[in-house]
């Protein structure tokens, strides 16, 4: 009994941003912070870094500490951000830094090795991805049951990688500390021509009520 309360406990809810900037873009991370967001992946791949840094000027400066940037590691001291997060773009953390550090891993060898130097790891392609057709699931059920109980999943790993509000508690239930969102939140909503980003905000309530469940 006592291991599956244990279990049970709220998982860690992470969005990451998406890969193009868009106009009402400001006005929604915004709002999605006043609603629960724990953490926002800053994620915006072979961006300039004006633009990044015209983004993160709008943020109210108390969230700006809920964000780990992806790329121009530099922003996080500039803007008092959480941390970065070092991937296959940029495996390795610049000499000068000392901060938090997070890290997408693609195997259960490199959680193993990985996480006890970050604050927590992503573990990526848990599910058929949502935003990327070509990347399908890289584990099965029993594989992932097994990492748990072997204490390589645990709450420093969160699932990355086609998860969903349908497929949250099969994520709990796994034993990851958290999910990291993407397509299932930006998909309802269109970045070229949609201004009313109610929608979007009324998906992401279901998604905090279901992590933290």
């Amino acid at each position: 009994m006592q291991q599956k309360s244990t279990q049970r406990t709220g998982m860690k809810l992470i969005l990451l941003t998406c890969p193009e900037f868009f106009v009402e873009e400001d006005k929604i991370l915004t709002t999605l912070f006043e609603e629960g967001l724990d953490i926002l992946h800053f994620r915006k791949p072979n961006s300039e870094p004006v633009y990044c840094e015209r983004l993160l000027s709008l943020l109210p400066e108390q969230y700006r500490k809920k964000i780990v940037v992806h790329d121009h590691f530099y922003l996080r001291d500039e803007f008092g951000l959480l941390g970065i997060h070092l991937n296959k773009r940029h495996p390795e953390a610049p000499a000068s830094y000392s901060g938090p550090i997070t890290r997408t891993c693609y195997d259960l060898q490199s959680v193993v090795e990985q996480k006890p130097k970050c604050e927590y790891v992503l573990l990526r392609n848990i599910f058929d991805s949502i935003s990327e057709s070509e990347n399908k699931a890289s584990f099965t059920t029993d594989e992932l049951l097994a990492a748990a109980r072997e204490g390589i999943i645990d709450r420093k790993v969160i699932a990355e990688g086609g998860v969903s509000l349908e497929n949250i508690g099969q994520v709990r239930e796994w034993g990851f500390g958290g999910v990291a969102i993407r397509g299932d939140l930006w998909n309802h909503f269109d970045i070229h021509s949609q201004r009313d980003y109610k929608g979007l905000i009324a998906h992401f309530r279901k998604l905090r009520k279901a992590a933290s469940a």
